[in-house]
């Protein structure tokens, strides 16, 4: 009785888990395996004229000017993953305390992160507009005459996107600090004033280690999650101008959709694959010497 238990339950695990393993194969498995045939062609779309061009998109890809641009774009903009968790931190852990109106601040700073990127778009282009946006207005006013273009300038636009990303996850990072603040015991945390240990000691030696897997969490599904970022900088540059805010995942897309060159988006597309992994790898790799489980 307790084996046809078993198999009921393993049975109805099956049935519930149908669902996302049929999506993960049918949106991420197969146009995988399909991406990695095509790399190796030189298909266009709609053209049914398709030959094997083995490793010559690679080739290209790498005498790209482009595809160095947007490799260095990408890598300037991963600097914003680590210091949007560090401002979460520190927000999380000023939130974690008795301030006044705490439950609306949270919510007031979680709410971008579950906008709609197209309104965060349309509303970072106005406060960066650089003759009438308000943040050019307040540079003005503190004496600044020549302030950034930010945006519609090659030197600063990535900049631009840069301080977008982090308020956009600094919300989230902020919402998962506080999950993980609050499971800290109050008594480790009594037993270090009792000792004497001033706020920032305790920050350091107390706080910051047990938060670790937390930060490594953060840092690794945000690394992820940023370099295949698309929407929010297509809305608003679409990767200019000229390519000063294209990243690869944007550099995947026009070769693609506005190119029709699948094959060599293709070989780009599992470029980035393996840069992601690089990436991940050695943060699983680095991890051991810092997180504290």
């Amino acid at each position: 009785m307790k084996g046809n238990w078993m198999k009921k339950q393993q049975l109805l695990g099956y049935v519930f888990i149908a669902p996302n393993m049929i999506g993960v194969l049918l949106f991420f498995i197969i146009p995988a395996m399909f991406s990695f045939v095509l790399m190796f062609t030189d298909y266009r779309f709609m053209n049914p004229n398709v030959s094997f061009v083995g490793l010559d998109n690679f080739t290209r890809l790498f005498k790209d000017e482009v595809f160095y641009v947007s490799l260095g774009n990408t890598l300037i903009f991963l600097l914003s993953v680590p210091i949007s968790i560090l401002l979460a931190f520190v927000v999380a852990v000023a939130l974690n305390k008795s301030v006044y109106m705490k439950k609306m601040l949270r919510a007031l700073y979680f709410m971008p992160y579950i906008t709609s990127g197209v309104a965060i778009a349309f509303v970072w282009m106005l406060l960066f507009q650089p003759k009438m946006g308000p943040i050019n207005g307040f540079l003005r006013a503190i004496g600044i005459d020549n302030p950034p273009g930010w945006l519609s300038t090659m030197e600063t636009s990535m900049i631009a996107i840069d301080i977008i990303w982090i308020w956009f996850m600094l919300g989230y990072n902020m919402i998962i600090y506080l999950a993980a603040l609050q499971e800290i015991s109050s008594e480790l945390l009594e037993a270090s004033k009792i000792d004497g240990a001033k706020w920032w000691q305790t920050i350091r030696s107390i706080i910051w280690p047990l938060v670790s897997p937390t930060t490594f969490l953060l840092l690794i599904t945000g690394l992820i999650m940023t370099i295949k970022t698309f929407g929010i900088i297509q809305a608003i540059t679409q990767g200019g101008p000229g390519n000063s805010t294209t990243i690869l995942s944007l550099f995947v897309y026009k070769n693609a959709f506005r190119y029709y060159e699948m094959g060599y988006a293709s070989a780009i597309s599992w470029v980035l694959f393996f840069i992601i992994l690089v990436i991940t790898m050695i943060q699983w790799a680095g991890q051991k010497r810092w997180v504290h489980y």
